[in-house]
């Protein structure tokens, strides 16, 4: 049985556990981080040593970074479903899987921590206007990508859709106005509605 160490609140650690849920392997998973604290401690640097979370723990195989953990469960346990085997096919999930990572993830960051974690230093409405200002332009990207698109890469449901919907449901639970993406709402009803997305995306976002 897999291994999933860390807190469900994470975004990341929400890959981990609905990548695992789709290739249908069981796994534990362990509250690390945030408030349960503990990824700091030695033993769990031992596992991961940055400190992070989420961290995989397969038989003896240990993996950390969220997009790295999503492309092993497919490769391993997903191959011809999730994971193309095909490079060109598997390049158009990869580089949605990293554009979720490199610039969905980081324009949104600021807003969600300033609106929903009320971290200090995020609170200040200018910031989270910005941060605002820039996800939906980066969203507005998605929108237009999923023109005619039942899935983001390719025909079918795969990792790309796993990783860049959790940023989609993060940011539709958002509390500011919300543009109406007829594309992006229709593709994210449709692969949230997936038996391994339930516990994956908890409600109220936090």
């Amino acid at each position: 049985m897999l291994t999933i160490w860390g807190r469900i609140t994470s975004i990341n650690v929400q890959k981990a556990v609905w990548a695992a849920g789709e290739v249908g392997q069981p796994f534990e998973r362990i509250d690390v981080g945030g408030k349960f604290g503990g990824n700091r401690e030695p033993a769990y640097l031992a596992k991961n040593p940055n400190g992070q979370v989420p961290t995989l723990e397969d038989g003896e195989i240990c993996i950390w970074e969220s997009n790295s953990i999503v492309r092993y469960l497919a490769a391993r346990y997903g191959a011809g479903w999730i994971w193309e085997e095909d490079p060109a096919r598997r390049a158009e999930a990869d580089r949605w899987m990293d554009w979720m990572l490199s610039e969905l993830q980081p324009a949104m960051t600021p807003a969600f921590w300033g609106l929903i974690r009320k971290t200090p230093g995020y609170t200040d409405e200018a910031a989270i206007a910005a941060s605002v200002g820039k996800a939906e332009a980066k969203l507005d990207i998605l929108e237009a990508h999923l023109a005619g698109r039942a899935y983001l890469a390719n025909e079918r449901f795969g990792m790309a859709d796993i990783t860049v919907a959790l940023g989609a449901h993060r940011w539709l639970h958002m509390p500011v106005q919300q543009k109406d993406w007829p594309n992006i709402r229709r593709w994210y009803a449709q692969v949230s509605a997936r038996p391994a997305a339930g516990p994956a995306m908890p409600l109220p976002i936090s």
